[in-house]
């Protein structure tokens, strides 16, 4: 998911069919990258090209990282670029494939790991986590569990985060409603947006994104897993929240709708529901730790608390990103491992958070006097942390793109009130399970 606060939660936007169907055509044929051959000049010295897709904050913080590594590794150099931010990364990253151009790292969404491990060219990082540097054992499980395909592991997380409910005190205050806690339902949520409601002020109690895209999608995940659905069925033939998951999580979107309470984001990456926010007229928005910074500054005085559940638990998701490395010959991809390795150990790690709004990758990382410095300055940030624990992560599996158009699909037909709940997951059922048993 680039960071969100350059460019927003729409980074894991939906793919179209075009990029998975390419590099699936690709799994039969070994290209070279970047014009073949080894990158060493004749003092040993190495240079692999990293595409990127960071923008402002996280790019000046990454500049810096690399400057702090070619001063440690002085026989490796690290180009920046890629010319695209992380949403376009997929297409870059197969055209650079199928024309023999790929970089040898590049940033991809967890949802598109799947996808781009069809291609011979990426990596296999197994062997180099279980012996190498990188805390692979101490990473929390959705991190570890977002870069594994098939039981290896194809790349190394680059990103960590989980959602949880802000909200704006001010907006409570005036609505005499009391702040949410933890444990609280999702019936309460429904009820509390419609009293935080105020038609007269325009103020909405809540909001959903409603372009259609992943955004729209990953906020009913922890619903359908929480009523013991998955998006995968056991058997990998069948969508796993046909039935009562998916229906009762649509339902909950309804209900927001039916009450008049959410503000519906027509616009890609949530952007306007962030703004609505930061003005006063929302009083909750579900989202993710990057987007502390931009409510701090927006100087709304807020409240973090947990998911609602259905049964009295809290039950959340992460959508962890990757940095994926390509075999561009033994020399470049040893050494693009190695800055990777450095990249996730906790020294590092700690400022990828703290200065570019992730959370920690690993426990070691979280335990570090600077992240729990950052912590007491940011309030609500442990909520997130302390959530992704036990954050579920969405299936790393190639047909994960067509399901989630499906549910995108889906939600958005509630969320504007042209289908009810069942009829919407029936059509969603048909289309994801013909996706899967196309095997993509």
């Amino acid at each position: 998911m680039a960071h969100r606060p350059d460019n927003g939660p729409s980074r894991r936007g939906v793919l179209g069919g075009g990029g998975a169907v390419a590099l699936a055509a690709m799994t039969g044929t070994t290209v070279s990258a970047c014009g073949g051959g080894e990158a060493e000049s004749s003092d040993g010295t190495v240079r692999i090209e990293m595409w990127h897709g960071q923008a402002d904050t996280a790019l000046k913080t990454l500049k810096a990282l690399v400057a702090d590594f070619h001063a440690a590794h002085p026989n490796i150099r690290v180009d920046l670029g890629g010319g695209v931010i992380a949403d376009a990364m997929l297409q870059k990253v197969t055209a650079g494939l199928a024309s023999g151009s790929a970089p040898d790292i590049a940033y991809i969404f967890g949802s598109d790991l799947a996808s781009v491990a069809r291609s011979p060219k990426l990596a296999d990082l197994t062997q180099y986590v279980e012996s190498g540097p990188v805390p692979w054992k101490q990473y929390w499980p959705a991190a570890r569990e977002a870069v594994t395909v098939d039981g290896k592991v194809r790349a190394a997380p680059a990103l960590l985060d989980s959602l949880a409910v802000v909200c704006n005190k001010k907006v409570f205050r005036e609505a005499g409603v009391d702040l949410p806690e933890p444990g609280w339902s999702w019936d309460e949520y429904v009820d509390t947006a419609e009293r935080l409601t105020d038609r007269g002020t325009n103020v909405f109690g809540t909001g959903w994104p409603g372009a259609g895209d992943e955004d729209t999608v990953w906020r009913v995940w922890p619903m359908i897993w929480d009523l013991g659905g998955d998006v995968i069925a056991p058997d990998g033939k069948r969508i796993g929240f046909d039935g009562e998951p998916g229906r009762r999580a649509l339902e909950v979107v309804r209900d927001l709708v039916a009450n008049k309470s959410c503000y519906v984001d027509p616009k890609p990456g949530g952007e306007q529901m962030y703004q609505v926010f930061a003005g006063g007229r929302l009083g909750m928005v579900t989202t993710g730790p990057w987007q502390l910074p931009d409510i701090q500054q927006a100087g709304i005085d807020y409240h973090v608390v947990p998911l609602p559940g259905f049964n009295g638990r809290s039950v959340t998701i992460s959508g962890p990103d990757t940095w994926a490395v390509f075999d561009n010959g033994p020399a470049r991809t040893k050494a693009a491992r190695t800055l990777i390795g450095w990249l996730n150990q906790p020294a590092q790690d700690v400022r990828w958070a703290t200065e570019a709004g992730s959370l920690p990758l690993s426990r070691p990382t979280e335990g570090r006097p600077q992240w729990r410095k950052h912590t007491r300055e940011v309030p609500g940030l442990s909520v997130f942390t302390d959530v992704v624990a036990t954050a579920r992560v969405r299936p790393v599996h190639p047909a994960y793109p067509k399901i989630s158009e499906a549910v995108a699909e889906a939600v958005t037909s509630v969320l504007l009130g042209k289908s009810s709940p069942a009829s919407a997951l029936r059509a969603c059922a048909d289309r994801a399970n013909s996706a899967l048993a196309a095997g993509r």
